[in-house]
């Protein structure tokens, strides 16, 4: 259980991901208010920020096989 939770933290994280470019790409389909601006820039730059980074390669499958190879170390925090 105790490599199930880091699991769930990294799938949340790719799925947030996941939505923030989905959401990216519908949101240039309206008008939108400043504060949707707003928000699409931190979308952007944030995208931006991780597609320079090893996480653009980042998959529940690749997570997944990480969390399992690292399980028998037994690291902590």
């Amino acid at each position: 259980s105790g490599a199930l939770n880091p699991f769930i933290f990294y799938l949340q994280v790719y799925q947030l991901l996941t939505d923030l470019k989905q959401q990216r790409k519908e949101s240039g389909k309206t008008k939108q208010s400043s504060g949707q601006q707003n928000l699409n820039t931190i979308m952007y730059e944030t995208l931006k920020y991780i597609s320079k980074t090893p996480c653009r390669y980042q998959s529940p499958e690749t997570v997944r096989e990480f969390l399992v190879a690292m399980k028998d170390h037994k690291l902590t925090k």
